[in-house]
């Protein structure tokens, strides 16, 4: 038996470890896996928290989509099919999880709250609540609009399909970029309409825009924006689904953010409203030159162009970033101060999150209602 076994074989004997997450009883029994449930939390060091994750069967890694960028190896306890990890956490953080095997990448089947079929949500217990987003599991089908738009773009080239739904009725366009990550992964459909039928939200009508090339057609290039104009909202009116595209709002992350305050900036006339979570502000042409892509000119292209001070007076723009994306933080703050410095009208916040779609939601939403305000 190897020595890490057989220590917490003796361990075994006296108190489950696991009792001080609310989990009493021997580890690998039937009775401890019907009542455990996990992620679980207590209180750690430096007011952040000490977070047990759980698996039944063999060996995995456990990775987080941010925050943390090494997998992590479970433990095994003692010689039962019981495999886990005690990671340290700080304070406020919601964060995107799975298990890695050899067969490949699994959500937590002791966690609720998935992000797909292959992805699990782990929330500390101070994190804010996120209204309106529903708990799904990771075999669950999420509802997705029944309105599809086949778009074959002369000039992006390809074909995609692009969904569309008009929330209570329709209104004015929320153009989600990345949308089938909003659509298969994080239920936005069913998020909306709950934001809306409680008050929330004006009534709204959802395009989720799926992205083929995020690179290609996300880093400041005109191309995207010009179909968006001339290809994509043209079908959205004739589609026959009620909506008002006259009055645009464009919700982007990461790199999708950085496309949306492009937008906004080189073509006013049809980007005046924007939600920008985490946008990838460290973006400039010269990024395929740098070693570490975040070291680079604070701010990137987009503070170069809006130290020109650009008149964005008829701008109104959300910026969001979690308030762990360290490195992001100076990149995010200088374009947020240039551009209130340029006229518009700016709403900065910081979310209990990494670079992750997990803490982005409620963002999202919040920031979609501050824009129509």
């Amino acid at each position: 038996m190897p020595p890490g076994d057989r220590t917490d074989q003796l361990v075994a004997a006296t108190e489950s470890p696991f009792a001080a997450f609310g989990l009493p009883g021997e580890p690998g029994t039937e009775a401890f896996w019907a009542a455990a449930r996990t992620p679980a939390s207590r209180p750690g060091e430096d007011g952040g928290w000490l977070t047990l994750f759980l698996r039944r069967g063999g060996p995995a890694d456990l990775a987080f989509e941010s925050w943390s960028r090494e997998p992590l190896p479970l433990r095994r306890w003692g010689v039962t099919d019981c495999w886990y990890a005690e990671v340290a956490m700080p304070a406020r953080l919601r964060v995107t999880y799975r298990f890695i095997t050899d067969e490949g990448a699994h959500a937590d089947p002791l966690n609720p709250s998935a992000a797909g079929g292959d992805r699990s949500i782990a929330v500390t217990p101070d994190a804010p609540a996120q209204p309106y987003w529903p708990l799904v599991g990771a075999d669950d089908v999420l509802p997705v609009p029944s309105t599809r738009l086949r778009w074959a773009s002369a000039r992006l080239g390809g074909r995609r399909t692009v969904r569309v739904h008009p929330v209570a009725g329709g209104g004015p366009v929320v153009l989600l970029l990345d949308g089938d990550d909003w659509l298969y992964l994080h239920p936005a459909m069913t998020a909306f309409e709950a934001a809306v039928a409680d008050g929330a939200l004006p009534p709204v009508t959802l395009v989720f825009l799926p992205a083929k090339d995020r690179v290609g057609e996300f880093t400041c290039r005109p191309e995207l924006w010009e179909a968006v104009r001339d290809e994509l909202l043209p079908l959205v009116a004739d589609s026959g689904v009620p909506a008002d595209p006259g009055t645009l709002v464009v919700a982007g992350q990461s790199l999708g953010g950085l496309s949306a305050l492009y937008a906004a900036l080189e073509f006013p006339e049809l980007v005046s409203r924007v939600a920008c979570q985490s946008g990838s502000f460290w973006w400039a042409p010269d990024r395929a030159a740098r070693t570490d892509l975040l070291d680079g000119p604070v701010g990137g292209a987009l503070a170069g162009r809006l130290r020109e001070r650009p008149d964005l007076s008829g701008l109104r723009i959300a910026f969001d970033v979690g308030e762990h994306e360290t490195r992001m933080l100076p990149h995010c703050a200088a374009v947020e101060a240039l551009t209130e410095q340029a006229g518009a009208a700016v709403r900065v916040s910081r979310s209990a999150s990494d670079h992750d779609r997990a803490g982005w939601r409620h963002a999202m939403l919040r920031d979609v209602a501050w824009a129509l305000a």
